[in-house]
């Protein structure tokens, strides 16, 4: 692992456009449960995917306003982890010698944000925001939860969750930024993501083939893992910030 550390730290130091892709993985560490294993309490009985689409909302925006509310007070809770931190000081010292920084995220939590990361293209959009279903105008809600399930708009709709549902197609800005960037790095980082979910599984082949160095840090094997240069597994929030301080010193943070 030291000598992993080293080399990826290495190619840090000597890059100048680094993407990093998040997944749930980072999440996980800051005790948020993954989509698949958020289902406790009082919404055991409910698969999320019946939960989680436009449909869904339709049928039962009661049902569903509630369970999302119910995340976006469990993302609240919740502290950024050390993984968070590390990734927020790669873009600063990236910065400073006039790089390019770019952090794609499949999480909708928010914590890289309030860790500090500037340049964020959150892939399936954020639980912080949501937006009437009939003027599409989104709104940052109090931080309290929602005193009524559903919640109605002065337009005569609902306020939905800013996420990407299934069967509904990401951001298209956010994909263009996301596929522009993959293209053109030369340093590419894979954490915390199972690597199976696209598109966000392709833009570590996408930086591949167009000659970027690749690095996974992950507890798990993935697909990605016979692709990238470097494969690191272990948890984010241990094995970034020592890749971070190998390659720039200890922060005196």
């Amino acid at each position: 692992m030291e000598e992993s550390i080293a080399r990826a730290a290495e190619w840090l130091r000597e890059a100048h456009a680094v993407v990093v892709v998040t997944g749930a993985g980072v999440s996980a560490e800051s005790e948020i449960p993954t989509f698949r294993d958020s289902m406790e309490a009082l919404w055991a009985e409910f698969d999320p995917q019946t939960l989680a689409t436009p449909e869904a909302f339709e049928a039962d925006p009661e049902t569903v306003t509630k369970w999302y509310d119910w995340r976006r007070m469990r993302c609240a809770e919740a502290e950024p982890n050390p993984g968070h931190v590390a990734l927020a000081r790669m873009e600063r010292e990236i910065a400073k010698r006039g790089g390019v920084f770019t952090l794609l995220t499949q999480n909708v939590d928010g914590l890289h944000a309030r860790a500090g990361t500037h340049n964020l293209v959150e892939l399936h959009g954020s639980l912080r925001v949501w937006r009437c279903t009939v003027t599409r105008k989104e709104r940052v809600p109090d931080p309290e939860p929602f005193p009524e399930y559903p919640v109605r708009t002065d337009a005569g709709g609902y306020l939905r969750p800013g996420v990407v549902w299934f069967g509904e197609s990401l951001p298209e800005r956010a994909l263009k930024v996301a596929f522009g960037a993959s293209a053109s790095c030369d340093l590419f980082f894979s954490v915390g993501t199972s690597a199976v979910v696209y598109p966000a599984a392709g833009f570590v082949e996408l930086a591949k083939s167009a000659g970027a160095r690749c690095i996974e840090v992950n507890r798990d094997p993935t697909p990605a893992t016979e692709l990238v240069d470097l494969a690191l597994h272990g948890k984010s929030g241990e094995i970034l910030p020592r890749i971070v301080d190998a390659a720039f010193g200890q922060s005196d943070e």
